[in-house]
């Protein structure tokens, strides 16, 4: 679990598509000073981009580094698989206990990738729009909702779901200590909805199911309607 509040920037010194382990791993190196490590244990999960990953390996000197493991899936649902040598991610530990929750609630676990389809000034802020590959995430996304972008926690300030399409806004702040304000219209970003959404859209549709069931085919909205009548006439 993590907040979304990014911790590091990191840069890619290595992304192996076919390591001693016959899989892929994925090493990046920490800024100087940088005390993302400094308790650091394998196996434990870094969120990198907005992916949870499980750190194999770590040194601390003589430049911090450390190497992830990357599943298929994960090639298969996020934008991974296209960084270079030299790329830059955005870097979060899990979350523990005594952790204050500056952002939302990130599981890491990425949905869909969003290509940058615009970008804005507004001041000294800066307007970004982004639209889905999958676009069924769409309606998990709402106005002043949380998103989580490269595992960056941002508020949602625009949304069209007709043109497949929403907006956030970064402050100057932010735009200093995530990667997202780096990249340009058509680069890529790992999109994780508020999984709130998600919990919410299950639990009410096994229960409006359950009601239309019990009803013998009556459409629900008849009978929450025919409902409403009656306790107002009533």
């Amino acid at each position: 679990m993590f907040t979304g509040i990014v911790e590091d920037i990191g840069v890619v010194a290595e992304l192996n598509p076919q390591d001693e382990t016959g899989g892929t791993s994925l090493t990046i190196a920490l800024p100087a000073g940088s005390d993302l490590l400094s308790d650091a244990h394998l196996g434990d999960s870094i969120a990198v981009n907005g992916c949870c990953l499980t750190v194999v390996t770590f040194t601390l000197t003589p430049t911090p580094q450390f190497t992830v493991g990357i599943a298929p899936e994960t090639l298969r649902l996020t934008d991974l698989g296209d960084l270079v040598a030299g790329s830059r991610v955005n870097l979060e530990r899990a979350v523990r206990a005594d952790t204050r929750m500056g952002g939302h609630f990130v599981q890491g676990h990425v949905d869909t990738v969003a290509t940058i389809v615009k970008m804005a000034p507004d001041g000294n802020a800066l307007t970004i729009r982004f639209a889905p590959k999958s676009k069924d995430v769409l309606r998990y996304v709402v106005y002043k909702g949380f998103i989580a972008l490269d595992g960056t926690s941002l508020t949602v300030t625009q949304v069209n779901d007709d043109e497949g399409w929403w907006e956030v806004m970064l402050i100057a702040y932010t735009q200093e200590k995530v990667v997202i304000a780096g990249k340009k219209v058509g680069d890529t970003v790992n999109v994780e909805v508020d999984m709130t959404a998600k919990y919410v859209e299950k639990s009410l549709s096994g229960y409006l199911l359950s009601l239309e069931e019990a009803g013998g085919g009556i459409p629900l909205l008849q009978k929450m309607v025919e409902r409403i009548v009656a306790q107002g006439f009533s």
